[in-house]
Formats: structure tokens, sequence, C-alpha cells
């Protein structure tokens, strides 16, 4: 195969912007057409999957992923295509075998990583080799506007611009609201088992490209190597890991979110607020679903046994997709009681000091089990990593964690995350230098008594979580922008 060859003479490289400005001129032609005619289905996308600015914008992302160092059962990774290949050669045999239908995805290997919380399962994850994740990548382009102009502003999981902020948002304003009874659902091995058939009926609502559709297939039908080494065929589900496997899902799950969500449309009989009063005065419950993936809350505005029969509704809906929700982790609790969401703990309370009840948005205990977990493995007391590198670390997972749940009830927690963090560093500091109580306050404090930051050799100082802002996150309702309503010039 060819390297990657230089420029001729004095001529510029090739623009990225190029690439990136046509893609984006297509999928907004895509998702404006969609929007136009929700009853329309595509046909003749296969061009734009194998296009080469498609191809190229797909082997940027991919190689930006955190996975790109990550082999496939080939045993390439992306640095290896850059450097044996080449990028041109390798986006020109790619594009060739697409066009001449000799493509057939490999099958993903598969991982196994620990579940959150510490309950001892496992998530089965599956790596695609680094030819299946450009091509998958490519196939998102392109299927991505068709379908965001159909899905429910009630799914907030694995799109673009919606943010699990979002979600926990509109809880917070609905809950405000009376929705009070939450069915806490969870799918038992969600993209394990959804049914390949019911897939592809979802996605032929939309596409009619038969090459597509054959892509489309053929990845869902690619097979697992176990690590073991055994092949094991894929009768049900999208593994996870996939590029393509989160929009599948959303796929897939959209027609919870239809059904579900029914009566809000146009006609429907909780359309307006007016109508949902009506309901209530007759003794009729009113519902709606948040959904985040396969994470989804389903909050009430009535009784305990009108929650109830939301789950029996919800699992006849997700009956004909090969799901079924887990008798174990699904329940029906009131708001008072709290509900665990992505992370955060919403919960009806009383106002200390006062008779008044409020909703809250607090921070749950898994993650702040996990962030202590990964500060202890970070700040072993025998540990000998540079300070500097230390800090780096820790700054990179306390600005993430503390930017995600800087809108939640959160400076209390925050100040003792702090706390916590900073005792941790000093005593590795003690035992590394052998420094007593003493020497720490001559290092770090100043001749008034004041705390100095912790500070590494290079100047990369220890990030303080206390002082970050907390402020609430504004719903945004059915206002979040659209990427593609205007096409992106760069």
């Amino acid at each position: 195969m060819p390297k990657d060859a230089p420029p001729n003479g004095d001529a510029a490289p090739v623009d990225p912007a190029g690439p990136r400005r046509r893609v984006s001129e297509m999928q907004a032609k895509l998702h404006c057409w969609a929007a136009a005619d929700p009853g329309r289905r595509f046909d003749d996308l296969f061009n734009f999957v194998h296009d080469p600015a498609t191809l190229l914008m797909a082997f940027d992302r991919v190689a930006g992923n955190h996975g790109a160092r990550t082999p496939g059962v080939d045993g390439m990774t992306v640095a290896d295509v850059e450097d044996l290949v080449g990028v041109p050669g390798f986006l020109d045999d790619l594009r060739i075998s697409l066009k001449d239908g000799s493509f057939r995805p490999l099958p993903v290997r598969e991982r196994k990583i620990p579940k959150p919380g510490g309950s001892g399962k496992v998530r089965r994850l599956g790596i695609p080799t680094v030819t299946d994740r450009v091509v998958q990548a490519a196939l998102k382009l392109v299927l991505e506007p068709i379908f965001e102009a159909d899905f429910e502003p009630v799914s907030y999981g694995f799109r673009p611009n919606w943010r699990a902020q979002d979600a926990i948002a509109e809880i917070h304003y609905y809950s405000t609201r009376g929705y009070r009874w939450v069915l806490d659902a969870d799918i038992e091995e969600c993209f394990d088992s959804i049914d390949h058939t019911a897939l592809m009926d979802r996605v032929r609502l939309r596409v009619k490209d038969k090459r597509i559709l054959a892509l489309v297939k053929a990845f869902l039908k690619a097979g697992i190597l176990t690590e073991l080494g055994d092949r094991r065929d894929t009768m049900t589900g999208t593994p996870q890991g996939g590029i393509l496997s989160p929009l599948l899902a959303n796929i897939a799950l959209s027609v919870l979110d239809e059904q579900v969500m029914a009566p809000w449309k146009p006609g429907g009989t909780m359309t307006s607020e007016s109508k949902r009063a009506y309901r209530r005065r007759k003794g009729l419950p009113a519902w709606r679903i948040v959904r985040y993936a396969d994470d989804f809350l389903v909050l009430v505005h009535g009784t305990q046994d009108d929650a109830e029969a939301m789950r029996e509704q919800v699992g006849q809906v997700i009956s004909p997709l090969g799901l079924r929700l887990s008798p174990e982790k699904t329940r029906v609790r009131h708001l008072s009681e709290g509900v665990d969401f992505l992370g955060f703990r919403i919960q009806w309370r009383r106002k200390r000091g006062s008779g008044k009840w409020f909703v809250y948005t607090f921070i749950g205990d898994r993650p702040i089990r996990s962030l202590k977990t990964k500060v202890r493995a970070l700040t072993h007391r025998q540990s000998q990593q540079g300070l500097g590198y230390v800090i780096m670390r820790l700054n990179q997972i306390l600005r993430g964690w503390s930017n995600y749940f800087k809108h939640a009830v959160a400076k209390s927690r925050f100040d003792a995350l702090q706390h916590f963090v900073w005792q941790r560093v000093i005593r590795m500091l003690q035992t590394r230098h052998r420094w007593s109580w003493h020497d720490i306050r001559r290092r770090y404090t100043t001749r008034t008594g004041r705390w100095l930051p912790i500070t590494a050799a290079d100047g990369t100082e220890l990030f303080d979580m206390g002082n970050v802002t907390v402020s609430r996150y504004r719903w945004r309702g059915h206002t979040i922008p659209n990427r593609w309503t205007t096409p992106r010039t760069a």
C-alpha cells in the first residue's frame, strides 16, 4: 500500500476545513429534508458514506478518540495505520472496498470491565478494528442528522448538544410541578439484547438504500472474539464500544419515547397544561419520560398505582425489541425517598429551618466513592510518581468531576472533597520526604500562617474544588440548538 506522500513542490497541504465544510453542508441538507418530510425514506445515501470528505472526517474522529491506541482483532492501532500504511493510502483502499462491495467488518474484540458500584458484575465492551471504526463513523455522519429529526425531546443521551444536565434539569422542572411518583427503570442488558429485526425495521422507516441497510446489518452480525479466543455469533444486540452502537440504541429505544409521549403530541390528551389539569381533576394521571440512552425515569403526576401501571406499559412497549425490565432494579419510588440518576440524587425534602418543601439535586454517593478511589490510587503513600504528574492527573480528574456536578447542591461537598484531596497529597509528601508537620507548615504556609497551594517544581498548582462556582443549571426545554440548522463553515 502507498505511504503518505508530501505535497508536490511548494503546494500547500490540504485544508481540513474543506472536507469539514462539505460534510457539514451535507448533514445540514439531510437534516433539513428529514425534518420537512417525516415520512421520507432516503435513497442513494451510500455515495455520502464513501465520499472522500466523509471518510477523512470519520478517520479524524476515530484518531481523536481515547480508544485510538486500542487495537481490534487485527492488532492495528491508529498510530500503526499512520506509520505503516499512511492515511491517504488507507482511506483510498477503504473507499475502493466500499464501492466494489468487498468490504466486510471483522468481529469485535471483547473486553470485560467491572461495572461501577462494586457489584462484582462486568460490562462487555466490543472493540472494532480501526477500519470498522472509520466506516461506522462515516455511517454515523450520514445517518445521525436524519434520525435526529425524529428523536423526541425527552431523549438526552449520545445526541449532539444534548447533555446529562439537561435531563436532570427536566426532571427538576416537572418534579417541582407535582410529578412526584417515579418509575426508576433499568433495562436488563439493553445493548446485548436488542432484537436485530426490530432494529432494522426502525432503520428502514427512514432509509431505503439497500447498501446502507446491508452495511448496518453486517456490523450487527459481525460477531465477537471473546477474551478466550473463541468466535461467537451476535444474534442480538449491538456491542457497546462501537461508534455506531449509541445511535442504533437510540433508534431502537425511540419507540419507547414515542409511545410514552404520544399523549403530549398535538391533539393528545396532555398537550397543554389545561388538558393535564383537567385530567387531574378527573383523577387521571399525567406522565413524562426522561431517557439517557438505556437509563430512564418515568415521572408520574398521580398515585403509586398509576406509576405501577406505567411499569406494565413500558414493559409491553420494549418487549417487541427483545428487551425487558430488570425485576431487581426497576422500582416505583416517591420523590421524597430520593432517586439516583446519572450520578445525581434528586429528592423532594423540607427546607432546613422552615416548613416548606422543595426539590433538590445533590451529588450521589456512588460518584463520590468513585472519585475518592481514584484519588487514593494516585496518592498512595508509597507512590513513586513525580509530584508534577500526580498533580496534573488530579487536576484533570477534579476539574472534569466538578464541572459535571457544579450545578447541584454541591458547595459543602466540594469543600469536603478538596480537604480530602489535600490531606492525601500532604500525607504522601510526608511519607516520601519524611517531613514532620512542622516541615509541612514551613513549606506551605506564609509568615502570617496562611496556607499556600501545593505546587510542583514546574509550577503546576493543585486544583482547588472549593473555588468552583456552584450555580443552578437552567432547563433549556425544547430550545436546545441543533448543529445542522445552519451549515458550519469551519
